[in-house]
């Protein structure tokens, strides 16, 4: 049996904190382990929903996650906590890297530093997309809206509100009228 922890909200705001802080080249996959494998507050299925539900929002993901989490734990102070957690580390490191960057924007090393880590930030996320996938149920509707997404959106180059415009409202549909992934 699962049982889920309730973080209070230092916890909560510290969480995301580290998050925040510990996120480079992106935060989902900090986040997956963060939320998911180190502290328990979501089982995977919890946190693909969400992203899924990040995803089709407006504005990032991992902002819209931390809103629906800090919320679903302590309502409209949970939301502001985690968002704020998320937000400060981050916010402090950027300005100053503007700084510095705005100061040797143009010498070389800079440059190949800035080329070389591009590489990590794609390892990582195929990390995160792996892991997400390898949880994704074994059934063929939901891999078949994965793939009819990915071919929409890589392949034949089309925007992503129409995509989630066509294929969002079918994903619900299919899961309403199969709720247990009868396909």
């Amino acid at each position: 049996m699962n049982t889920q922890i309730i973080p209070d909200k230092k916890a909560l705001f510290r969480g995301f904190f580290l998050i925040g802080l510990s996120g480079f080249g992106g935060v989902l996959p900090q986040a997956q382990h963060q939320l998911v494998q180190r502290r328990g507050w979501l089982t995977d299925t919890e946190f693909a929903e969400l992203l899924a539900l990040g995803q089709v929002l407006p504005g990032p993901n991992i902002v819209n996650m931390a809103v629906a989490i800090g919320s679903r734990f302590h309502g409209v102070a949970g939301a502001l906590l985690a968002v704020a957690g998320l937000l400060l580390a981050p916010l402090v490191l950027i300005l100053l890297l503007a700084t510095l960057y705005q100061h040797y924007q143009h010498t070389s090393w800079l440059q190949q530093l800035l080329a070389g880590l591009a590489p990590a930030g794609i390892g990582l996320l195929l990390g995160m997309v792996l892991k997400l996938a390898a949880r994704l149920p074994r059934r063929r509707l939901p891999w078949l809206l994965a793939v009819l997404t990915f071919l929409a959106v890589a392949g034949v180059h089309l925007p992503l509100w129409l995509v989630l415009l066509v294929l969002a409202p079918l994903g619900i549909g299919l899961a309403w009228r199969y709720p247990q992934g009868g396909l």
